[in-house]
């Protein structure tokens, strides 16, 4: 089986796009630039892990924003680009794996289709970067700016990453260019032109900006999470019912009680719910169809990795959830005790301020089955902000 991983180039400084942090750290939609692009990564099923590589002054702020087992421990990058990309592919030495993207922190904006493409592309051709025609008539000018040539605009490309490669040679090349004192690449692609490699230009995107300035940020925050954000809601339902057992999980909590929930997880009715709204808000299917109960991995399985799953595919469409909302219903056990608690952990397993989350609870005046103390119902909605497609 073909092993493919990404590199995620993390380690500048950021200085032109100020802020007071590193840029890779600034938030962009509520959340760090470079989570959004580790989590592109983490939500797409061709890639089987990730190689950070940060600045050694950024430890601690890399610890807060790590988002999946997936990613790897990060390693420490150099005074270029060029350095800190080797230092990640030093690092995968010994997993050596087939295909290997390497990815600017500052591009969170990447989709799944088209790191599919560079895989695709790359597992065809050795080595493969994205590109966009060039529409504006493009001139060539000495120091004095005048016009010395104006360059056939057809032949000319905007190159994006990720850029992907087949692992030993792009490591081999930069063992090369490193040996003879070659720092000078501004991308692997040029490096890899240098070295004698093929190098193949795919299709890219517009989307896929790079973010270097100020403007860039305010731009992407009008654009993407402003008023022409796609707003989707989505809904959700589940239900559980009572077995043996000495407590029920809600929301991600172990509530004491005279009964169980039964399901073939851990039957969190909450969290489940939950679950379902934010897929729902994707067109994405629903928890059945990705975590099915005739699949017997899922037998006890903990909910909060389901929550975590439908996050992910949020970020991986370059959206955030802007909130979400649940009311269980039930007899017993009461909620009211619990309310504040539940919230706070929704939040903290959403990875959202408390004022994005909502808990509510009633009974159903003993009518059906929750009033006959059978079972637990809960609704949820999802408020999702997607980038317009």
């Amino acid at each position: 089986m073909v092993e493919i991983v990404a590199v995620v180039v993390a380690a500048g400084r950021g200085i032109r796009a100020g802020g007071g942090v590193p840029k890779q750290f600034r938030t962009i939609g509520g959340e760090p630039m470079l989570r959004r692009a580790l989590a592109m990564l983490v939500g797409h099923p061709e890639v089987g892990a990730i190689q950070p590589v940060i600045h050694p002054d950024d430890v601690e702020r890399f610890r807060a924003i790590a988002c999946d087992d997936t990613v790897l421990p990060p390693v420490f990058g150099g005074a270029t680009r060029q350095a800190s990309v080797r230092a990640g592919l030093e690092a995968l030495k010994a997993r050596k794996p087939d295909i290997v993207l390497i990815h600017d922190a500052a591009r969170p904006f990447a989709s799944p289709a088209l790191i599919t493409r560079a895989i695709e592309t790359a597992t065809q051709s050795g080595a493969a970067v994205p590109g966009l025609r060039v529409n504006d008539t493009v001139k060539s000018v000495d120091a004095d700016g005048t016009v010395t040539e104006t360059l056939d605009r057809n032949t000319l490309r905007l190159i994006q990453t990720p850029q992907a490669f087949a692992f030993q040679p792009l490591l081999d090349a930069h063992a090369r260019a490193a040996a003879q004192g070659r720092e000078d690449f501004t991308d692997d692609a040029g490096l890899a032109e240098w070295a004698g490699l093929r190098v193949t230009v795919f299709e890219g995107e517009g989307g896929n900006v790079k973010i270097t300035n100020p403007e860039d940020f305010a731009r992407a925050e009008a654009e993407r999470f402003g008023a022409l954000g796609d707003v989707r809601i989505g809904t959700g339902i589940d239900v559980h019912a009572f077995g043996p057992g000495d407590h029920v999980r809600l929301g991600g909590l172990q509530i004491p009680h005279t009964q169980a929930l039964t399901g073939h997880s851990d039957a969190d009715v909450v969290l489940h719910a939950l679950v379902d709204a934010i897929l729902g808000a994707l067109a994405d299917g629903d928890i059945g169809s990705h975590f099915p109960p005739s699949d017997p991995k899922w037998k006890g399985a903990a909910s909060d990795q389901f929550l975590k799953f439908a996050i992910e595919r949020v970020a991986a469409r370059g959206g955030r959830i802007a909130h979400l909302d649940v009311t269980i219903v039930c007899e017993a056990p009461k909620i009211g005790p619990h309310r504040d608690a539940i919230r706070e952990k929704i939040a903290e397993l959403a990875g959202l301020p408390l004022s994005r989350v909502a808990v509510k609870a009633t009974t159903s005046e003993q009518l059906g089955f929750t009033g006959r103390r059978e079972g637990i119902l809960a609704h949820a909605t999802a408020t999702v902000r997607l980038p317009w497609e």
